[in-house]
């Protein structure tokens, strides 16, 4: 009796105490926090960058807010102790930001770029994003590895140098071009340093999984020769991945008649699924995601883009801005935390001096002798002047790829010898964003590179005819000369003239792929002789009787008129009714008189004979 007496009151003290908390329930109550500091972080990074914007303050960009809030919050984690419960949720996990963060910022760069001033200088884009970039990786490389040998920093091996010269060459001029873009520039200096900051990030990341595949799979004879192979092989493949994927989908909405209004949002979600999958195919293969989202944004910009309706031409220019704009915003607030709350290494301070003067003697090995290859190729009217090279050579900010490639060599590389790169490239990411990006004003200015006296970058570039004058140039007349050089260097020119890109995509690719204004304005045309109306901006508006129900309407709407297929024969016949129409005009205005002529309505109607006067 007694042993039952105990036992109830057992049971009536634990009914009494309160509910204790699941472990689920725990972690599900610490995500919304975690989430909801985010998106507070978001909104105040972005009013703030508002605020500097509009107050004109360039020594803090709004990515360099951004990274100051997200340290911030780190360290104010760290100082209340509650970054192990938070450190789930606010880790900078390198797979997260390779596969959801990346992808719509690369996207978007190359969605964006204004095409003539891009391929206008893209072989200057190239030389200075390849061969600059293979040149400064290699040079921090063989660098890094002296300073080891000679006992000046923290030593590593030849190939474990070469990786981290490649991780650390990828730039982010993120500051550069917003000054850019507030002060105004010359085009083509705009259109280096972006296409240059493009490429970089793909090209960084192809030498970086070269490198370590080399470091896997070594062979003592043939490093260079296979490391070069390799790297051809992924950019090319990637390349031509992305460039596949967006062909095809600009023959998909060609084709597909998706440009009519009661399937905008259908054409909406296809345009915004394709370049992932081009993204994912690539990484699918073996290949380089960034690489082939990069071209796939270039390339569905200039051929799909003109295949859209307006109201899906306007979706999609929002909308992957918008997701741009997101994602890099919280790359930068995603970092500053993850710099704040990550264990580093800073025993070896000498590793982190050397490496920022490593990078800046690389950064002028890739800017200066490239731009003299390009000079040595360009006529005098097209030189890259000094001051532009200079501000390419400053605009090399680290930024959050080489960040990402430093946490994932944690896993692929020893230990100690991940946690030294990590710790060497947050120190390098945070001085290049905070100290350089903050001078960066003060130097374009100094260097007279921006101002009112420069065209901004809205400015397109030489045209299509322009530049065949300029290819044409004025030695392709006959001067009288018929020496070897000179026909050699006439044909030449003739060749290059007739093998340009401009020439060959207005004549054989933009017909293919995209189409003709004329062609898709007719289903408007019939559209609107079905029973619709036009709007104040140009839009078709079915009218109907106010008392007919929504099924009736379905059921005497023609099915024509969800995808209106014009028969080429027919739109021929109709051109020539209006050409004998026009004709017949013409031949009644010759018959009339001088005076019958000059009766005609002041509003455009037709010509009338008056009547005689009484």
């Amino acid at each position: 009796m007694d042993a039952l007496i105990a036992m109830a009151d057992a049971g009536a003290k634990e009914s009494s105490r309160p509910p204790s908390t699941s472990p689920l329930a725990e972690q599900e109550q610490i995500a919304s926090v975690s989430i909801l500091l985010q998106i507070l972080m978001l909104g105040l990074a972005f009013v703030l960058g508002h605020i500097l914007r509009r107050h004109k303050f360039y020594y803090l960009h709004e990515a360099s807010a951004s990274l100051l809030i997200g340290i911030f919050a780190g360290v104010i984690a760290n100082i209340s102790n509650t970054e192990e419960r938070f450190r789930k949720w606010f880790n900078f996990h390198e797979e997260f930001f390779f596969l959801f963060l990346l992808p719509p910022i690369i996207f978007q760069s190359g969605f964006s770029l204004q095409p003539k001033p891009f391929f206008s200088n893209f072989g200057a884009i190239c030389t200075f994003a390849v061969l600059g970039t293979f040149i400064a990786s290699v040079v921090t490389g063989i660098l890094v590895y002296l300073g080891g040998v000679f006992f000046l920093m923290y030593k590593l091996t030849f190939q474990e140098s070469l990786i981290f010269g490649s991780l650390i060459s990828a730039t982010d001029p993120v500051t550069v071009l917003g000054i850019f873009q507030e002060l105004g520039s010359d085009v083509n200096l705009y259109a280096l340093v972006f296409g240059e900051s493009v490429l970089n990030d793909a090209v960084a990341i192809s030498l970086y999984r070269s490198f370590m595949s080399i470091r896997k799979h070594p062979s003592a004879h043939h490093d260079i020769i296979a490391g070069g192979w390799n790297f051809l092989v992924i950019f090319v493949g990637s390349m031509s991945t992305g460039g596949a994927v967006a062909l095809i989908c600009a023959l998909l909405f060609k084709y597909a008649g998706l440009a009519v209004t009661n399937l905008a949002n259908l054409e909406c979600c296809m345009i915004v699924l394709f370049p992932y999958a081009a993204y994912m195919l690539a990484e699918g293969v073996g290949l380089s995601g960034i690489v082939a989202i990069l071209f796939c944004g270039i390339l569905m910009k200039h051929y799909t883009f003109s295949n859209l309706s307006e109201s899906a031409q306007t979706f999609t220019t929002g909308f992957f801005h918008l997701i741009s704009s997101l994602a890099e915003t919280f790359v930068f607030i995603y970092m500053g935390v993850d710099i704040a709350i990550e264990k580093h290494s800073w025993s070896h301070v000498g590793f982190i001096f050397f490496s920022v003067i490593f990078i800046l003697v690389a950064r002028a090995a890739n800017v200066f002798p490239s731009a003299y290859i390009v000079n040595y190729f360009r006529s005098q009217e097209k030189q890259i002047p000094d001051t532009h090279q200079k501000a390419l050579w400053f605009a090399g900010l680290r930024g959050a790829m080489a960040f990402a490639l430093a946490l994932q060599s944690v896993h692929d590389l020893p230990p100690g010898v991940g946690r030294v790169i990590v710790t060497t490239t947050t120190a390098i990411v945070v001085l290049t964003v905070l100290v350089i990006g903050g001078a960066t004003s003060t130097m374009l200015e100094k260097l007279d590179v921006v101002g009112d006296n420069h065209d901004g970058p809205q400015n397109h570039g030489e045209t299509l005819e322009e530049e065949n004058e300029r290819l044409r140039g004025p030695s392709d007349e006959d001067d009288g000369s018929t020496s070897p050089t000179h026909n050699l260097k006439m044909k030449l020119r003739q060749f290059r003239r007739n093998t340009n890109f401009s020439t060959i995509d207005k004549n054989f690719l933009k017909p293919f792929f995209t189409v003709d204004k004329e062609e898709k304005m007719l289903p408007t045309a019939v559209e609107t002789a079905n029973g619709s109306t036009q709007t104040s901006n140009g839009q078709p508006r079915t009218t109907h009787h106010p008392n007919t129900s929504t099924d009736d309407r379905d059921r005497r709407q023609p099915s024509s008129n969800v995808g209106v297929q014009i028969d080429p024969r027919s739109a021929e016949r109709s051109r020539q009714t209006s050409s004998n129409v026009s004709q017949f005009k013409d031949s009644r205005q010759r018959s009339l008189s001088p005076l019958e002529r000059t009766t005609t309505s002041q509003e455009g109607r037709p010509p009338y004979k008056s009547r005689p006067s009484l």
